[in-house]
């Protein structure tokens, strides 16, 4: 499998402040990736750089052929629709209907067909079994259905990878169970997808690579077996 996401002797930092150091990994086309450590460990701000929302200063990065350390502002946003987004917060438009929050994000990415648009909406609220919630408002939506609404945003322009920063934090144990589960299904039907998290039973119970972030370092360690949680907690 091709890589989609390599990094090599990378240094991270977040203005002038070292956070990740001498970061070496691949991922996979069609991975599911779990990224695990303690708040403040990197794990966001990986995803940031992996998002060209920070820049690589130092090392080697390609998301999708595009090189990270040479990238110009104006591929940004290219490589940004190659990269659906979920973020803990939800970030809806609260003055706009399900319906018009997506057909916000679709025009702003150069759709400009009704009926496509209409259509591709169509797909994805289907897709994340929101199909008759296209009228409702955010507010009028749980915090479950929110996030659906969420993926199915980041869903939209057919991205190869998904990247999910802590997408259950504000769910509760069920709710955040069928969130994952969905998650799984899309990873199933190709897409690849890196979800940094500290849900931990889930991660236990959904078993996939798990990357462990510790004292400015990524460790793969595989899966969830060979992690002390309990110690990423205290």
């Amino acid at each position: 499998m091709a890589h989609v996401i390599h990094f090599e002797n990378a240094n991270i930092y977040q203005n002038d402040n070292l956070i990740l150091k001498n970061i070496n990994l691949s991922i996979d086309e069609h991975e599911f990736v779990y990224f695990v450590g303690r708040v403040g460990s990197g794990k966001t701000t990986l995803i940031k750089v992996i998002n060209a929302e920070i820049p690589l200063k130092e090392g080697q990065g390609v998301v999708l052929d595009y090189d990270l350390g040479r990238l110009r502002k104006k591929h940004v946003p290219r490589l940004r629709r190659n990269l659906g987004i979920v973020f803990q917060d939800f970030r809806l438009l609260n003055d706009r209907t399900v319906y018009e929050n997506l057909q916000f994000v679709l025009k702003a990415t150069g759709w400009k067909e009704k009926a496509e648009i209409s259509k591709r909406i169509d797909e994805v609220l289907e897709r994340v079994s929101l199909t008759y919630k296209g009228y409702k408002m955010p507010h009028q939506l749980s915090g479950g259905e929110q996030q659906r609404v969420v993926i199915a945003r980041a869903l939209l322009n057919d991205p190869p990878i998904i990247l999910a920063d802590e997408p259950t934090g504000n769910l509760d144990p069920e709710t955040a169970e069928d969130l994952l589960k969905l998650l799984r299904e899309i990873n199933d039907n190709g897409k690849t997808i890196i979800m940094a998290t500290h849900a931990y039973e889930l991660v236990k119970k959904f078993e996939a690579r798990t990357l462990k972030f510790e004292q400015s370092q990524v460790f793969d360690t595989g899966n969830a077996e060979e992690i002390d949680f309990d110690a990423l907690i205290h």
